[in-house]
């Protein structure tokens, strides 16, 4: 159950919000700016590369670092593939998780590390896998932690991650928080631009940042639900099953991160998919135990002490569809069809990047809005 009253509470919210989740999405916008400067400095812009890579590949441990190879491999498109290297292991802990380069990477590829931990030993390994190969490597992690001083080692390249300082409350950094994808992200575009897989000169980062913040003033704690897209998404999605359809290659990534951050951070179900197969594939969800009039039990049982039946809510986020082509009337007709709502995002105009963070910062706040509302499961 949802307590509708918080939302429009700013006080309590911020009292709900023992992991300070509002606060970096509100300075994603900041975190983008100091992520870049972190990259400036690191040398990234004077890099001289010699052509692109022939492959670019992605490690790290949680949700941060699998959402960073998905917008990656989303925003480089054609310019090279985009493999993002799955940890093996006991435990999804520091000491536990592995990873291994493929058989065929060498020395044409690039090996980018992604991580809020830096202690990893498995990363560790992985950097003298990539020096022994003649992998080119650039890690994103916090200063001075043992990744670092590893890929100081071989000569690699590492941009501290960008953090802010009331994050040192914390005994560690979680993965799935709003700030900690773009202090992860910002530093590869600006490295990707360098090596011309994809746009993302400086003026392009601060237009990013820009966006993020007037995102924010959309969404943040004090503006009323009623005018407060991720409040109001948060709202409908109260004892729901989030069916995320999009559709565009910059909404496809953060659909998947909305259903990645909704299960982390709020302790919700949802299943992402992308238009136009979606429909076949979570059509049966709307005829079946979640549809909207679904109720297989004894009418006149008491329930007063059982919790709320999910129903499925469609959740439509739309970038620029390929070619012009849309399925999204065809998504509305078949939710509409079986009585199924629906809520939709798609974000102003504006550049590719741009379009990908507005639909980042609205789902995100709305996760973190429906962590601290859940009745008995504020996060701290």
């Amino acid at each position: 159950m949802l307590d509708e009253s918080l939302l429009d509470d700013p006080d309590a919210l911020a009292r709900a919000d023992r992991r300070g989740l509002l606060r970096g999405a509100a300075e994603a916008g900041a975190r983008v700016r100091t992520a870049a400067r972190h990259a400036e400095e690191a040398g990234i812009a004077r890099l001289s590369p010699e052509g692109r890579p022939r492959a670019v590949l992605v490690a790290g441990p949680g949700t941060a670092a699998l959402g960073v190879a998905d917008l990656v491999g989303a925003l480089a498109g054609a310019s090279a593939p985009v493999i993002p290297l799955r940890p093996t292991g006991v435990a999804h802990a520091a000491g536990a998780l592995r990873w291994a380069l493929p058989g065929w990477a060498g020395s044409l590829d690039l090996l980018l590390l992604t991580t809020t931990d830096g202690s990893e030993p498995g990363l560790a390994l992985l950097v003298e896998q990539a020096y022994r190969r003649g992998c080119s490597v650039v890690a994103v992690s916090p200063r001075r932690s043992p990744l670092s001083e590893a890929v100081d080692g071989v000569h690699g390249l590492v941009v501290p991650m960008a953090t802010a300082p009331y994050e040192e409350a914390y005994e560690e950094i979680q993965a799935a928080a709003p700030g900690a994808l773009w202090a992860l992200f910002t530093p590869l575009l600006a490295l990707l631009d360098r090596v011309g897989l994809l746009d993302a000169a400086p003026e392009t980062l601060a237009q990013v940042a820009d966006r993020l913040d007037r995102t924010a003033e959309r969404c943040g704690p004090a503006i009323a639900t009623y005018s407060n897209p991720a409040k109001t998404l948060a709202a409908d999605l109260a004892d729901s099953l989030p069916l995320i359809w999009t559709e565009g290659a910059g909404a496809a990534p953060a659909g998947r991160r909305f259903a990645a951050v909704l299960a982390e951070l709020a302790g919700r179900p949802a299943l992402a998919a992308e238009l136009p197969e979606a429909l076949p594939a979570h059509g049966v969800l709307l005829v079946g135990d979640f549809a909207a009039g679904a109720d297989p039990d004894d009418f006149f049982r008491d329930r007063v002490d059982e919790p709320q039946a999910l129903r499925a809510r469609v959740v439509l986020l739309r970038d620029r569809p390929a070619g012009g082509l849309t399925a999204a009337p065809a998504a509305r007709e078949l939710a509409l069809s079986h009585d199924t709502p629906i809520s939709e995002l798609e974000p102003e105009d504006g550049s590719e990047l741009e379009s990908i963070a507005e639909l980042l910062a609205i789902t995100d706040f709305a996760a973190v809005y429906l962590a601290l509302a859940a009745s008995g499961n504020h996060p701290g």
